[in-house]
């Protein structure tokens, strides 16, 4: 019998918000070095932000 692989990406919006979201950029000194950079580059989207979340 044949079993096949997991996909590697299995998205969720809650996981996707917790691991790149705001509060987590901007907790570390990197995190906030990202959102600085993205916001002098003039990014309409600082961090990820999850479409329809609840």
């Amino acid at each position: 019998m044949i079993v096949p692989m997991s996909q590697t990406y299995n998205p969720h919006k809650k996981k996707r918000r917790r691991t790149h979201g705001f509060l987590k950029r901007m907790a570390k000194k990197g995190g906030q070095r990202v959102v600085r950079s993205r916001r002098q580059k003039g990014r309409k989207r600082l961090a990820v932000r999850a479409r329809h979340a609840s």
